[in-house]
């Protein structure tokens, strides 16, 4: 049975099967036409979540800690909370975070992925530059762009504290994961149902009026999962980094599955005309 992974050889297919009725679709229409059928937003985001479960060999698994001592490099974000579970692409432009980029390739392509705390600063290069809070990411893919920037998509591992940081050639961080609390409590339980409840008027979709299944359309896992479900519906909000952060540095589930209900009872920011 096919699944996302055989989007592209479903999107050409698809493109045959119209052109012998003479109807033409481009290569791209077909793909975006394959990932909103599957559930995804655009094409980009569906070829991320393939390249993401594509990983070689030598990527590391989401719960595989960081040895004592050993220094990561950092991809410092200016205006963006990565959480655990989440695929994102990002530029990066900065040569010192270039060359982080670059050095995770050739080996295990582990990253850092850090807010800081002053979007403007341009160099970032003490602890208190950031946010105490990260995570681990596997850089998924590179592709460099005229002007030299990078294009990188990033997978979220795991959370993690930044205990040190070292200035070289690129940004290391010494780092010590960080432990999770009631994931599996009855509260924690009772707390998903809620928030799929709450994002359901946040987001102005009714979940009871899709198929069977589509709930993955919205990027939401089971409610099996509390923690998974706050690190996914996190990043969906309309929240300043400073409140996502404090979602990210939350280890305890129970305290961030009601902290996301507070935020999307407060509704969403309006728009100024």
């Amino acid at each position: 049975m096919r699944d996302f992974r055989d989007a592209k050889t479903m999107a050409k297919t698809l493109r045959e099967a119209l052109h012998a009725k003479s109807f033409t679709l481009t290569n791209s229409e077909s793909q975006e036409l394959i990932a909103r059928i599957l559930g995804y937003r655009d094409w980009n985001v569906l070829a991320a979540r393939i390249q993401a479960v594509q990983l070689p060999a030598t990527s590391v698994q989401p719960n595989t800690p960081p040895s004592v001592g050993e220094h990561i490099p950092v991809v410092p974000m200016r205006d963006m909370v990565l959480f655990p579970h989440m695929i994102s692409r990002i530029f990066v432009a900065r040569d010192k975070t270039r060359q982080a980029v670059e050095h995770a390739l050739v080996g295990d392509r582990r990253v850092v992925v850090v807010a800081q705390r002053r979007g403007a600063d341009d160099r970032p290069s003490t602890i208190d530059a950031f946010y105490p809070v990260g995570v681990i990411a596997n850089v998924v893919d590179r592709q460099t762009q005229v002007d030299g920037a990078l294009k990188v998509t990033v997978c979220g591992l795991q959370r993690i504290g930044i205990v040190r940081l070292t200035d070289g050639e690129f940004l290391g961080a010494e780092v010590a994961p960080i432990k999770e609390q009631g994931s599996q409590s009855r509260k924690a339980a009772a707390l998903s149902s809620a928030v799929l409840d709450a994002y359901q008027t946040y987001a102005e979709v009714d979940f009871s009026a899709l198929p069977s299944g589509s709930k993955a359309r919205f990027s939401l896992p089971s409610i099996g999962d509390p923690s998974l479900l706050a690190d996914t519906v996190a990043p969906l909000l309309s929240a300043s980094v400073e409140e996502k952060q404090q979602l990210l540095e939350t280890g305890d589930v129970v305290t961030r599955l009601e902290r996301l209900i507070e935020l999307m009872s407060a509704g969403r920011p309006k728009e100024v005309a």
